[in-house]
Parts: structure tokens; sequence; C-alpha cells
């Protein structure tokens, strides 16, 4: 399988070397000539405000879009969460609004917020959770499934093909969540 990863900036080479450990191939995805049918996507952690600007300039908004609005899987990761969001409450300009969601940017603070803990993720078990300015979901929609809360918070949730996460797992070793990820791009690639 091809799974394009969001290579404009941030947290990219650590998701790559996870999918590629799991036996599949990863695509940096930087501008328009790199976009190729795709089994999955993966959005990374990072500066969301730059990533999406970068979108725009590298012609990626568009085509993207219309793959995540058609079914493409994607996991996404803090920043990338950030890009799913149809509405933030501390931002008026969502990107792709895929997600109906509400996320806070930079929800937990500065970088000295920035925290790990273990957590309950729903079909996974407990998962070491890497927090880095991360957000979180204030508000979802009733047809989002919530799938881990830290303290309260909303800090992951699955939605049709769309897998956001206010967490970095691209940082630690347990696969378990690409693994997930990837059993759900085989699903959709069988269609």
């Amino acid at each position: 399988m091809k799974i394009g990863i969001l290579a404009l900036q941030g947290a990219f080479i650590e998701h790559e070397k996870m999918i590629a450990s799991l036996g599949e191939e990863p695509l940096e995805i930087r501008n328009a000539k790199d976009l190729v049918p795709l089994d999955g996507l993966i959005l990374p952690g990072g500066e969301s405000t730059t990533m999406r600007k970068l979108l725009r300039e590298e012609k990626l908004y568009e085509p993207l879009k219309r793959e995540i609005e058609e079914g493409l899987p994607v996991l996404a990761t803090c920043a990338g969460m950030i890009l799913l969001a149809r509405h933030l409450s501390n931002d008026d300009d969502p990107c792709f609004g895929t997600l109906p969601v509400t996320v806070e940017r930079n929800a937990y603070g500065r970088q000295l917020g920035s925290f790990i803990t273990t957590a309950e993720v729903k079909g996974i078990g407990p998962f070491r959770m890497n927090f880095i300015r991360a957000p979180y979901v204030t508000a979802a929609d009733p047809s989002v499934e919530i799938l881990s809360k830290v303290e309260g918070r909303i800090v992951a949730v699955r939605y049709k093909n769309q897998t956001a996460l206010a967490f970095h797992p691209e940082l630690g070793t347990d696969t378990r969540i690409h693994e997930k990820f990837l059993e759900q791009c085989r699903k959709w690639k069988k269609k």
C-alpha cells in the first residue's frame, strides 16, 4: 500500500519510519507533483498555520480535501487534527473542515505545557501519549466517535475514515495506532 504523509513541515519523518517498519510504503507529499493514487494519508504534527499556508501554495489543498471527502483514510496527529477540524475555538479560519468537531489550538499552553501520560484508547487499550503544544476537542458532533479522553478532555476521535489524535503516537515504539490505521486503509482499498 502507498501511504501519503504530508511532508511540508513538522513530525513527518517519524511517521514514515513507523509505516515502513510495518511493511508499507510511505510517500512524502510536498507538492502537487507528489499526488499519486494513495491508500491512506497521514497529517502529522507541526505548525498548523504554516501547513495551511503551504497546502495552498503547493496546490495540495483542493485535491487532498476532495480525497478526504471521498473517503480516503486519514490519520491526523496534533496539528493534523487542527487541519481536519470544522471549527477552531480560537481561530476563524479552519482548513479542510471535514471533521465535525471544534478544536482548541495550543490548548495545553506553550512548550512548557507539554507532557506524557498513559490513557485508554478505544479498541487499543492503554497507550502512552506524548502531548506537545497539543490541541484538544472541545465539542463533537454526535456522529463522531470519541476514542480517548485525558482529564475529561477529548484527545482522540474517529469520524468515517478520519482518525484524529491530539497526541503523537509516532514518537514512541508502540505501533498499535498505526497498525489500526493500516487495517482501515486495507479495508477501504478493497472497496
